[in-house]
């Protein structure tokens, strides 16, 4: 099994920027990528970034050139740095994990962050 911890969210005023970190543990030889979904309120829970081993990275459209993700392979860790924040960015952010066979996904337990206009 895979435990994804976030932490890192929080209150921002638009413009300002805040950095969330998931660290994985538990049978983390087994994963590829590693990443971020969101759900805002009334929503369906949607893509932000994904980072896989081989560092291909996918952005959706309306965080590329603000948020970027990184990881650190060595400390099982994924971060999201979070810049230019607006009030659309307001949502629970989802850690997120898949493993190398692409059969099993794993998730986190979410971590709010509200930007104030």
């Amino acid at each position: 099994q895979v435990q994804l911890v976030e932490s890192g969210g929080g209150l921002v005023q638009a413009g300002g920027s805040l950095r969330l970190s998931c660290v994985a543990s538990g049978s983390i030889f087994r994963l590829n990528v590693l990443g971020w979904y969101r759900q805002a309120p009334g929503k369906q829970r949607e893509l932000v970034a994904t980072k896989a081993l081989n560092s291909y990275t996918n952005y959706a459209d309306s965080v590329k050139g603000r948020f970027t993700i990184s990881r650190d392979i060595a400390k099982d860790t994924v971060y999201l740095q979070m810049n230019s924040l607006k009030p659309e960015d307001t949502a629970v952010y989802y850690c997120y994990a898949r493993n190398v066979a692409g059969d099993r996904e794993y998730w986190g337990q979410g971590t709010q962050v509200t930007v104030s206009s």
